[in-house]
């Protein structure tokens, strides 16, 4: 992950961090077509977040243990 990532990518955990959101929600907030700045499909590849499914519910995205490690170590940076 770039170092111009980073700080977008502890904006995104963060977010997550205070709830597990709407797949939807998380695209309209997230969603980019910038290819320098793929913060959510880079969040994903890397397993800092997932998706999760529920019969009858809309997916949800969650931050994953590797996810809140990895915003544990870089809010103490």
């Amino acid at each position: 992950m770039s170092d111009i990532q980073t700080p977008l990518t502890i904006d995104l955990l963060a977010w997550l961090t205070v709830a597990p959101r709407p797949y939807t929600e998380v695209m309209e907030a997230w969603r980019t077509s910038c290819p320098r700045l793929t913060i959510w499909e880079d969040a994903l590849d890397d397993g800092l977040v997932a998706r999760r499914s529920q019969p009858g519910a809309p997916p949800m995205i969650e931050v994953t243990a590797r996810g809140t490690a990895f915003l544990a170590a870089h809010r103490r940076a």
